[in-house]
This record gives structure tokens, C-alpha cells and sequence, in this order.
């Protein structure tokens, strides 16, 4: 976190939180009441101040000010890039770069997750078609369309089969989930409210 709202923090400790005014949607961008922010100064701040209480509740820390933030799927969301020696690597929206990808989802809409150090985060729409290019089976052959199709498209529940994803020098396993059960796998509040008789702003 910034050293200024550090400081603030320290030197105002009990600030009321906020509640459902701020959101992070599916392509890693913030808004206010709905309405996109698009002043990249403001959403690198927010972007900075980014984190995850013990609830499994994410939010803004706005000065001494504690923001909740409304997920629209996933408290990240990765961005590719071309890793050196082959496949990709991930960075976060908050322009933080993953390092050790542990897990990868397919969900029953077809997204892809992925689980890192960092937390459980869906990648980018605009990132999967090279991202799915990098699939390959459980011999190193690399997957053709309807092999591909086929692991989007069954049925959660089952292993995702020999499917495996080149992410940051690794392999591996592609597994299904549904899209309802991520918040309570990865352990967080999609819409965090306030405790009963909590103050808030």
C-alpha cells in the first residue's frame, strides 16, 4: 500500500467502511455506482491499495477509509504475455505479475481461471484465444479446435481430462468447475455487506 495511506490509517483508525459503490468487472476495470473510471491515475491508486481482509472480502483502501469491492466474477483478472522459452505468463489487472501459477479452471460459460500466489482470477476475454492456442494433451501434442471445444463445453464436475496449460514455464492440468461454486472455492465475497449493526458510509 501507498506510505500516504499508511499513514492515514494510523492516524485515523476507525473510519467507517464503505459498501457497494465500488466494482471490478470481468475485463479489470473500476467503477463507481456503475460508471467506469477512466482516469488511469485513479485506477492505479486503487490498484496500489488493493487487498484482501480476512473475510475473504476484497477492497480499496481509500486513505483511512476501507472501500468493498463488488466482484463481477474474480478478485483478479489476468493478462497474458509472452513468456520467454514458450507459452505465457500472467499479470494481474493491478499490473502485478504472477509467478508461480498453481491451478487452472475451466468454468461452465467457457472462462478460464487461474489460481496463483496471488489469488484465484479469471483471464481476460480478450487473452483466451492465444491462451487456449497453448493447451496441450498429456503427451506435449498440442490440441486440435474440437479437442479444445470439448473441454470448454463439458460437463463440470469431470477432470477436464489430459488438458494441459503452458503458464510461466509450467504445466498444468485443466480442471472444470461451475461458474456459481468459484466464490466459495477460492474463498472469497463476491458482494461484500456489512455486518449487522456495523457503521457505514
Amino acid at each position: 500500500m501507498d506510505e500516504s495511506v499508511l499513514r492515514a490509517i494510523r492516524k485515523w483508525p476507525d473510519v467507517p467502511a464503505v459498501y457497494g459503490w465500488l466494482g471490478l468487472d470481468r475485463r479489470g476495470n473500476w467503477s463507481i455506482k456503475g460508471e467506469r473510471i477512466a482516469n488511469p491515475a485513479l485506477s492505479g491508486f486503487i490498484g496500489r491499495n488493493y487487498d484482501c481482509d480476512g473475510l475473504g472480502r476484497w477492497f480499496f483502501q481509500n486513505g483511512p477509509q476501507r472501500v468493498f469491492v463488488t466482484l463481477a466474477y474474480a478478485p483478479y483478472v489476468y493478462r497474458t504475455f509472452p513468456f520467454e522459452g514458450g507459452g505465457f505468463g500472467l499479470c494481474t489487472h493491478t499490473g502485478i505479475q504472477a509467478v508461480r501459477p498453481e491451478a487452472a479452471w475451466v468454468d461452465d460459460n467457457g472462462a478460464v481461471l487461474i489460481e496463483t500466489e496471488l489469488g484465484a482470477g479469471v483471464v481476460h476475454d480478450l487473452d483466451l484465444p492465444d491462451l487456449l492456442a497453448c493447451l496441450s494433451g498429456s503427451a506435449g501434442e498440442v490440441l486440435e479446435d474440437s479437442a479444445i471445444e470439448q473441454l470448454i463445453t463439458q460437463r463440470p464436475g469431470t477432470d477436464g481430462g489430459n488438458a494441459r496449460l503452458a503458464l510461466s514455464g509450467q504445466l498444468l492440468q485443466v480442471r472444470q468447475i461451475r461458474a456459481a461454486e468459484v466464490a466459495s472455492r477460492f474463498g472469497f465475497v463476491a458482494d461484500p455487506r456489512p455486518a449487522a449493526g456495523e457503521a457505514e458510509c
